[in-house]
């Protein structure tokens, strides 16, 4: 098959998901009405809730949600061929994520910019807010220690990499007091000063990696990487919404949107063949990368976490997303159209894994020892190595095949094939920006649910003033997904995290199913209760099955973690069911009276 071919017919689906079912639900099922004041003008505080122009929103949001998930996990799940993964990207997206992502972030709004547990206490009732509260905690945890990792892997031994991630923090501030205080509001202002100097950063990177005296300072240690990424997550967690967070996740969008778009136009020009098969005989289980152990299910549907489908969402949709919308009619275009787009970075990385030639994709992404089982043979990947001035074979995790994919389509548009390591590096140094943006959003997120639960024992911490409140329960949280990055590897992490992201997804359509039958709408309640029912047996079976082989290999920790979720889990479902139960027989009621 064409990628090209796969390119269009992604889009077009996209397009028609986004021009008619997306805007049904919008107005038909959910009611939106631009006339309702939202939280974030009701609760202005100039901290957190900010109301903010939505095509910026649009940038924080997409730039929180789109981490490693939609980059890495389509790559790793092209060891089961192309065509699942592109069915559950296209499909998924469309029908399960972005109704997902649009009507969690409708519900946090009606519930004042409030969190998915307490969401979970309104809807349901206390004990299932109570139950999701300790639940969504845990699974953020994993899910930063996750996307962490991923960063780690992608920012450590690289200086070009870890110079342009550090840069884009001055300049992010820069622009935060450009927009809020030299010139309020001047967004295009803000916009041009931020590209302009993060252009000056792309462009002298590759003078700072071969400079002996400066690439020191920013080669750095998978030690010393993990550091700098927590005291950023403390940072971005701590400070004021406007002054690093929303400049820097906005920024990160324009290059994350501007490589994306040069590699599609890299797609029409030179239009390569998919050489991975549709299928391949790991769909029935065997495949030797370590991120997707079974068969293709239940671990397709927890591979594409976020490309498809993603609870972590949920947490960006009623954390910070929320509280910084201004009208409510933006909800469409930043939840609904965010989703869409990821699902475009995802479908592109599984075209960039899947243009490899098979015995390379696997000769990278999987360990020495694994591959050698394969019987396979390198084809292209020594003279790849050598066009990026890298060994590239035995680096799995996903990244490192998706650096080399992008290279090639780039290195394959006319004049550009001298420059195939620059565009390696560059590729490395994108996926390293695009996740970080994640973990930022994660952490001020996680800090505001420690707030929400410190603060029914001790009532100061639930002002959302209070400096002292802020600064504890940001340490507390960075410190708890740091401890999993300096213990862990991404080889162990990743598939739990996967697991937890889909659950807590499933987690959160059954919320929104809930909150749906409730505003009267039974009859549209299929919309969120048919993907999130589907989603049940999927994370239950990799649950399970991540639970025996952790157990053998001694990781008791993490068979803790994952045997408390999926019981918490199961604990919510229950009471969202009866809930159903409940209000269905009230409706009942009152159409007898009505009679």
């Amino acid at each position: 098959m064409n990628a090209l071919t796969l390119l269009v017919a992604a889009l077009c689906v996209f397009a028609l998901g986004y021009r008619f079912y997306g805007i049904f639900i919008a107005k038909k099922v959910l009611g939106i009405n631009p006339d309702r004041t939202t939280p974030a003008h009701a609760h202005e505080d100039g901290i957190d809730y900010h109301p903010t122009n939505k095509y910026v929103l649009f940038g924080h949001h997409f730039a929180a949600i789109a981490a490693a998930g939609p980059l890495l996990g389509p790559v790793l799940a092209a060891q089961f061929g192309y065509l699942p993964g592109a069915l559950w990207i296209i499909i998924g997206a469309v029908v399960a994520g972005a109704v997902h992502d649009m009507v969690i972030l409708f519900a946090s709004m009606r519930h004042g910019g409030k969190s998915i547990s307490l969401i979970a206490e309104s809807e349901i009732g206390k004990s299932a807010g109570a139950v999701a509260s300790f639940a969504v905690l845990f699974i953020l945890i994993l899910t930063l220690a996750g996307l962490s990792l991923a960063e780690v892997n992608a920012m450590m031994k690289s200086p070009w990499s870890a110079y342009t991630v550090i840069c884009t923090l001055p300049i992010a501030v820069i622009m935060g007091i450009w927009m809020r205080s030299i010139r309020p509001g001047d967004v295009l202002g803000g916009s041009l000063i931020g590209v302009a100097l993060l252009a000056l950063v792309i462009v002298s990177g590759p003078f700072v990696a071969a400079s002996p005296m400066l690439s020191r300072w920013f080669n750095l240690s998978k030690d010393q990487c993990a550091v700098f990424i927590a005291v950023y997550g403390f940072a971005a967690s701590a400070l004021p919404v406007w002054l690093l967070l929303l400049p820097r996740d906005y920024l990160s969008t324009y290059l994350k949107l501007g490589t994306l778009t040069a590699l599609a136009v890299g797609i029409v020009l030179i239009h390569p063949d998919l050489r991975m098969s549709a299928f391949t005989k790991f769909v029935h289980g065997g495949g030797p990368l370590v991120a997707a152990p079974g068969s293709v299910f239940p671990f397709l549907f927890i591979t594409i976490a976020c490309g498809a489908l993603s609870g972590f969402h949920a947490i960006i949709g009623t954390g910070t997303t929320p509280k910084m919308i201004d009208n409510e009619k933006d909800i469409i275009f930043v939840g609904y159209g965010a989703m869409l787009t990821e699902g475009f970075v995802a479908i592109m990385a599984l075209i960039a894994a899947c243009v490899l030639v098979p015995s390379d994709y696997f000769a990278i992404n999987a360990t020495a020892a694994a591959y050698k089982t394969l019987g396979m043979t390198p084809v292209h990947l020594p003279q790849l190595a050598r066009m990026v001035h890298e060994n590239v074979q035995g680096r799995p995790g996903g990244a490192v095949s998706l650096a080399v994919g992008m290279a090639y389509i780039f290195s394959s548009i006319p004049f550009m094939k001298e420059f195939m390591a620059y565009w390696y590096h560059f590729a490395i140094m994108f996926e390293a920006v695009f996740i970080l943006t994640a973990v930022d959003a994660g952490t001020r997120v996680g800090r505001y649910m420690l707030q929400e639960m410190i603060g029914k024992v001790v009532p100061k911490f639930s002002e959302e003033r209070w400096i002292p409140g802020i600064v504890l329960t940001s340490a507390l949280f960075t410190a708890a997904w740091s401890y999993l990055v300096f213990t862990g590897n991404i080889a162990i992490i990743w598939p739990l995290f996967g697991m937890s992201n889909q659950l807590l997804a499933a987690c959160a359509l059954i919320v929104g199913t809930t909150m749906i039958i409730a505003m009267g709408k039974m009859q549209y309640s299929w919309i969120t209760a048919v993907p999130g029912i589907l989603m049940l047996p999927v994370t239950m079976t990799a649950g399970y099955y991540l639970m025996e082989v952790n157990l053998r290999l001694g990781n008791y920790l993490l068979v803790c973690f994952a045997a408390t979720l999926m019981a918490l889990m199961a604990i919510v479902f229950v009471l969202a069911f009866r809930k159903w139960f409940l209000l269905g027989r009230e409706a009942k009621a009152l159409e007898g009276v009505a009679q």
